[in-house]
This record gives structure tokens, sequence and C-alpha cells, in this order.
């Protein structure tokens, strides 16, 4: 037993020379700066981060300044106060005569320390999470050196949609950097998801502990919720946990999600601290743990912060370390440039040129700010430490490790390790639990409605008073299907739909349920759901018995009459053409021609005149007509018969036009948003304007001759048409309005899933199966129909095979004609050839005899001398 402390020793001085000697190595091969310079720093030094930050820069000042030179790092305590953060740096820059700063932390100490260093221009390195965009403007010497993690507001997003939560609520710091910086962009990422923020809770630093826990009871009490997002800095979230898990908020059901100020630090959290946080899912910055670089600064780091503050259980250093450990990397490069003599502006450009691969990630300036972070890190507490789940990458989404071959599911972090949720590993929460406070949300209930088919409230001294209709049982059946909804009772108003939505503004009701038009006018006070019902207005007038002076005409279209009288004087024309010569009858003057050939084309259609057609291609074409004629006039006799037999109806008022030249009354029975749309968009006159208590009056009105029309929506109208479907009828196309639907405070976290579930109650038939059970039409006596005009299109083939025969004859004839034409002229051409070639012939033989011999054409005989 002696030999082991001897053994101990023994290891113990082996570690520290090899400790020793990589450092030395370190310096040698990472010194940046051997001059004398001196670099201010801003912490809060009793902190967890200015702990870290402390001991990074010193071993950041051995890495890059090298041993025994005159680099001074001053650091100067902030003492968690705002206005101390800036008496210390107007110490440094004024009476120490820093060249450069880092820190703070927080951007209240960032900006007045900013503006103490506007007119020496010495470069302040920050380390707020968030700056303004004006920020380089007004102070151009202030450079954000840690990266901008807004992005994990989307991290935070996505995780609330990978268990698609609805509805969240936001606990943040009362500090102008968080509700200006950090959670206007975490409202917009939960919007994009379909996820809404229901209640926003800011706790200060300063607050009691009683004034926390009245807070969480409240929360507990009156919000169904259950999903926390936490934004609060490392103090103030410890504190609000230990209360939370006193309340037993950190039990089954509940969610509880930080971001990076807290879950950058749970690496540090105590044993019997972080025992009260389990289940706790949080989001934190990035950086790579890996590489010689990050392992030699990891073991330099724990010995010295061990050393330094024994009183920490825990000596891993965190994104705080390393961001610390790289400003001090970024002020020595711009210290190489300029030179230890110099500093300000000309310091300043050296620093924003910086460019290099640090512990914390890329390091290059961009408008005064490092780039964005992009990377988060998944990590959930589980009993006395904390598991890494995976990752989020802005863009990509989710995965289990970052390298190239990483694969990502961009929609949910289902697929990473199991968490383990407060409520065990393998419950996943609802997100929401039933109120435990008594009050039940109150639905409003108008009694004047238009229909009872939409709201019907019956009132009973013993039952009580039982409310049903369309309107109220599509609410109930929306409720049911949603994930969660608050325990609720509809309560009777007796009032108009304006007054009653005005006590929802008032918050006197919680919600509006009824046959409540969704008009602009109204969205200033309340939202609405989407429309349950169709869409539109539709207008309404009396109906009469149709006049039959013109009777004759209807059986079929004008384009019928026009096809038959161009067939008719075809045939009649072609006919005329082919027995003109035959008969005198059809000779004589031009206008005597042209009336006979339209008394013989009409006459054809009752008759076919066969023993005065002396041609059979006039008899072929009068057949053909005379059979397509007799199917004519049988189906205009039976048409024109079912017309004068039939009741037809017509509207009194055919258009809107002619309604609103006629100056007659018309009603509206559903506020005072349609006397204005009456009035202002279709442009009918205030005093021809009539009000009625409902839809259900008019036919009264219209009795009493007080209105000649209507206006209905097109959900009532199709009630009022059903009751009155032989007195009343609709014209003209509907305008389009807003329909009814489900009306809620503004702003209310209900709004959304409340939507989603109506879209699933259309889609799955749910709707259509009440609307049927509930708003189906009364069945009208059946009328008989009414017969309409016949066009061309029933006789399309008979007309082509009549129009074709006789086309067919007429070509013939001409044909023929022609033929006999041309045989006579070419026997005259014969003759006159064959007398041509005669004479020709004669002609040669005369010229033939009268030609004379030549005297030399022989050779003359020997005179002979005896």
């Amino acid at each position: 037993m002696g030999t082991l402390p001897h053994a101990f020793s023994l290891f113990a001085l082996i570690l520290l020379l090899t400790s020793g000697t990589g450092a030395d190595q370190s310096t040698k091969t990472q010194a940046i700066f051997k001059g004398s310079a001196r670099i201010g720093a801003i912490v809060d030094t009793s902190s967890r981060i200015g702990k870290e930050e402390i001991v990074a820069m010193e071993v950041a000042k051995e890495d890059f300044y090298g041993f025994g030179n005159l680099t001074f790092l001053l650091i100067n305590d902030s003492q968690k106060d705002t206005i101390h953060a800036a008496l210390e740096a107007k110490d440094l820059i004024d009476t120490r005569q820093v060249q450069a700063i880092i820190g703070p932390q927080t951007w209240e100490e960032v900006s007045l320390v900013a503006e103490i260093a506007r007119e020496t221009q010495v470069p302040i390195l920050s380390f707020a999470d968030t700056a303004p965009e004006w920020a380089p403007e007004r102070w151009p010497s202030l450079l954000q050196a840690s990266p901008d993690k807004r992005a994990q507001m989307k991290a935070i997003a996505a995780i609330v949609q990978s268990w698609n939560w609805h509805q969240v609520i936001v606990i943040y710091e009362d500090t102008d950097s968080s509700a200006r910086g950090v959670i206007p962009h975490l409202h917009d990422a939960l919007r994009e998801v379909n996820s809404e923020v229901s209640q926003f809770v800011a706790f200060s630093p300063f607050n009691s502990s009683d004034s926390m826990s009245k807070e969480l009871e409240n929360i507990k009490s009156k919000q169904y919720c259950r999903v926390f997002v936490v934004h609060l800095s490392f103090k103030l979230a410890v504190r609000l946990f230990e209360m939370a898990n006193k309340m037993e908020m950190m039990k089954r059901d509940y969610v509880w999600i930080t971001t990076d100020p807290f879950t950058s630090l749970v690496h540090s959290i105590n044993a019997s601290v972080i025992s009260s946080m389990k289940g706790i899912l949080g989001v934190r910055s990035y950086f790579p743990k890996m590489g010689p670089h990050f392992v030699n600064f990891n073991q330099r780091f724990r010995t010295r912060f061990r050393r330094k503050y024994p009183r920490e259980e825990r000596n891993e250093p965190g994104i705080y370390a390393v961001q610390a450990y790289d400003a001090m990397r970024t002020i020595a490069l711009g210290l190489n440039k300029t030179g230890s003599k110099r500093g300000g502006k000309e310091l300043l450009e050296n620093i924003l040129d910086a460019d290099f691969h640090g512990l914390s990630g890329k390091v290059k300036f961009k408008n005064q700010n490092v780039a964005a972070a992009e990377i988060f890190e998944i990590v959930n507490v589980i009993g006395t430490g904390y598991n890494e789940l995976g990752y989020w990458s802005n863009g990509l989404g989710f995965s289990e490790n970052i390298h190239e071959n990483s694969s990502y599911n961009s929609a949910s972090m289902i697929d990473l390790e199991q968490v383990h949720w407060p409520g065990g590993p393998r419950y996943t929460p609802r997100g929401w639990t039933a109120l435990t406070s008594a009050k039940l949300f109150r639905i409003g209930v108008a009694s004047l409605s238009g229909y009872e088919e939409y709201v019907k409230v019956e009132s009973d001294d013993r039952l009580g008073t039982n409310f049903s209709g369309f309107a109220n049982e599509v609410f109930k059946a929306t409720t049911a299907s949603m994930p969660f909804f608050p325990q609720y009772e509809f309560q009777y108003f007796n009032g108009s739909y304006n007054e009653l939505l005005e006590q929802l503004h008032l918050k006197n009701f919680d919600a509006v349920v009824g046959d409540v038009e969704r008009v602009a006018s109204r969205h200033q006070y309340v939202e609405f759901t989407y429309p349950y019902t169709e869409t539109g207005l539709v207008l309404i007038v009396p109906v009469r018995s149709s006049n039959k002076a013109w009777s004759f005409i209807k059986p079929f279209t004008a384009t019928m009459w026009v096809l038959i009288s161009v067939i008719t004087v075809y045939n009649g024309f072609v006919v005329w053409w082919i027995e003109r010569k035959h008969c005198d009858e059809l000779q004589g003057s031009i206008p005597n021609q042209i009336g006979i050939m339209i008394w013989l084309s009409f006459n054809t259609l009752f008759s076919l005149n066969g023993p005065k057609l002396h041609s059979n291609l006039s008899r072929m074409s009068g057949v053909v007509w005379l059979f397509v004629s007799l199917i004519i006039i049988q189906t205009y006799t039976a048409n024109l018969t079912s017309m004068l037999t039939v009741q037809r109806l017509e509207p009194t008022i055919p258009t809107v036009e002619e309604l609103l030249n006629s100056n007659e009354m018309v009603g509206y029975c559903t506020g005072t948003y349609m006397e204005r749309y009456l009035a202002e968009v279709l442009k009918f006159k205030n005093q021809n304007l009539l009000h009625f208590p409902s839809a259900a009056s008019y036919a009264k009105g219209f009795e009493d001759k007080k209105i000649s029309a209507a206006f209905l929506g097109t959900p009532s109208a199709k009630i009022f048409l059903a009751k009155y479907c032989n007195s009343f009828i609709q014209i003209g196309p509907p305008y389009k309005i807003g329909g009814f639907g489900f009306a809620f405070p503004r702003g209310s976290p209900l709004l959304a899933s409340m939507n989603e579930a109506l879209l699933n109650l259309s889609e799955n038939g749910a709707l259509q199966e009440l609307e049927k059970t509930w708003i189906t039409p009364q069945k009208c006596p059946k009328m008989p129909s009414d017969s309409s005009s016949l066009g061309p299109s029933g006789f399309r083939e008979l007309f082509f095979i009549t129009a074709g025969t006789t086309t067919i004859a007429f070509v013939i004839y001409v044909c023929r004609t022609n033929l006999l034409r041309h045989k006579n002229i070419w026997g005259i051409i014969s003759a006159v050839l064959k007398r041509w070639l005669s004479s020709r012939r004669h002609l040669t033989s005369r010229r033939v005899a009268n030609v004379e011999i030549p005297p030399k054409a022989f050779p003359e005989a020997p005179v002979s001398l005896a």
C-alpha cells in the first residue's frame, strides 16, 4: 500500500510534463503576435459564462501572443450591471488605453460600451446574441464576434412541427434584446409550421419567487397548452425550472424546450440541480469537438479551469469559451498586421479582414458580423446529465451526425434518438391538458338566427336550454375532432349578431357560433374560421305564368327556324331549275319565276306533286325532303302541344339591372353590412331597401306586396326556395361574399387548429353528412318539366341527307346538260374540220395541174440533118 502514493505522484508528474510539452508545442506553432499590446475584456466574473471566457482568453494569450512578451490581458468585472459595464469600458479606454475590448455578453451592456468607444474607434468584439441592423452604421467599431443565433428559432419550430403541436407558450426574459431581437423571429418561425403562440410570459431577473410562482400557477390553471419555449438567461432559467418542478409542472404532458442561452451551459449544471430538469429538450450552438487543436485546447482548459475555480463541479468548455478563444486570435491577427503601436481604425480594418477556421467555426466578418450560425445541436436532459440526440441544419433539417455523407430529414426529428420526456421515454406528450380551473369556455349563440335549421334554441324549465341546428352540430363535430379544445358551454344571447360579436370583442364570450356572416367590417374586432357553408349572395323574386302569345314559334329555336327556311328554299330552287324547261307554268318574267320558286319550295313541305314533276332527279329530291319535313312537322306539333298544355313559370323581374331601373322595393335581413353592400356595390337606393328580421319573414313581405325582390345568403336561399319552390326563383349568378363561419377573438390561438379541423371534416365527408341531416331541402311537389325549344342538333343527320340528296340531283342535272351541249359542239367542230380538210385536198390537186415544166428539165433530142 505504501507504493501507491508514490505511483500516483509519478503519474501526476508525467501528466503535468506532457501537458506542458503540449502547451509549448502549441505555442511554437500558433504564436502570432510577439510585441506589446493591451487587450481589455468586460465579463461577469461571477457567472459561468464569464469564468469560461476568462480561462479561454488566458489560454489564447499563451497560444497566440507567446510567453515573456509585454501583452497585457486586462479583465474588468461588469458585475451584472449595465452602467457598471459602461464605467469599466471607460476605464479600459481612457485610463488603461487598451487597443481592443472583448465582451460584454448582453446587448444592453454592449450598446453603452460601443457608445463610449465611438470617438476613439477602439474595436469592440461583442458576444451578445443579436444586434440591430442599424448598429454597424451608428457604431463602426462594434463587431459581432458571436454568430447571430436567430436561426435557432427555426430549429425550435421544426421540433414543434415534428410532434404536431399547434400551440406553444413562450417564456422570455424582459429585456429589449429578447423582446425585439429574438421573440419576433420565434413567432414567425412557429407560424410557418402552422403553430401559434397562445401566450407570451415575460420574466425579469428581479422577479421574486412569489411572483414567478403566481405566474406559473396562472398558466397552469388557465391555459390548456403545455408546450413551453423558454428563452431566459442561465440563472433565471434555473430558477424557473426549480419552481416548475415544485409545482409539478415537470411531469407527464408537459414539454419544455430551451434556447441557446440556457442549453449552451447545460454541461455546467451540477448534478443536484439538473436532476430537477429531467425531460428538457434544448437547442444549442454547435461547434466541432474534434481535431488536434481542440483536443489540446480542451485538455489545457480543463486543467486551468479546475485549478482556477475548484468549486465548479464540471470543467468542460462550451460555446462561450471557444468564442472567446477565437476572439483573442482575431485580435492577434489584426495586431500582427498593424503593429503594437497602432490601434483604432487601422486595427479595426485588419480585424475585419480576418478569415480562418477557429474552434467555434468559420470566423469571417461581413457587415461587421461573423457568419450566422446554421447548425444547432439537440440535447435532452436525462437524470443527472444530458444526451446529444442529433443536429439541425438550416435548410437541411435533422440529422444524427454532421459530416459529408449525413442523411437529413427536413420535416421531423422523430428518426433521431429516443427523447426522454418529462412523462417518460416511451410517452410522447400531447402538448395540452384539460384546464385545472372550473371555468368553462363560453360559446355565444344568438337568438336572431335566420333559420332554425342552422341555429335552434329551445328552453325548458325542467331540462334547461337545448342548443341544436347545423351550425351548433358542426361546431361540436369540429371541436371533437381536434387533439385539444377547452371544455365549453353554449350561452344564449338575446340580440343581433353585431351585438354578440361586440360582446366577444369585450371578452364576455370566448367564441360565437351560428349563421354568422364573414364580412370585412367585422374583422377589426374578431377573426373567423374558414366558411363551413357555401359563400355567396343571391337574388330571389316571385314567379309568374309565361306569356303564350308567341308560343307557336317556341317549339324550335331561332337557329332551327333559319335552317329549315334555308333548306326549304334550296330544295325548291333545285326542283324549279330542273323542271323549268318542261313546264310552261315555271316560265315567264323574273318576278313570276321567283314567286313560283318560293311557292314550290314550301309546297313540297306538304305534298310531293309527283304527276307534275317530269324529271326523276326532281322527284328524288322531293321524296327525301318530304320524308324529312314530315318528321320535322310531327316533332313541331308534339313540342307545341307540350308547351301549350304545361304551365310555364318565369321570374317577374328577369335581371338585376331591370330591378335597379324599376325602382321596386328590395328586402334584406342579415344586418347593416348587407345594406352597405346593396347600396355601395350593387347601387340600390337606400329608400328602396327594406330590412326584415329573418329570412323566413320574406314570404310575408312578398305576399303583402311590400317588396318585389329579396337578397339572401346562399345557405339561407337554399332553404327558402325549398319551402316555396313553386312561388319564387333565383335569378342571376351569386355574388361572392364571406359565407358562415365561427368567430373568435383576434389573435386566438385556437383559430388555426379550428381551421384545420374544419378542412378535415369537409374532406372526410362528415360535413356533408351533417348538411344532409340538418339542412337538406324539403321535397318540393314536382311540376311537369318545361319543354324547351328544339335546336338543329337533333336533326343534323336529316338535314345532311336531304341537302346532300338535293345537291347530288342538281350536280347530275348540270353535268348531263353540259354533256349534251358539249356533244353538239363537237359535232359542229367535226363537220367544220371535215369540210376544211376536203377543201384543202382539192386546192392541192389544182395547184399541181397548173405547174409549168422548165425547158432544161429534160435534155434536148439531137437534130437530124437528113
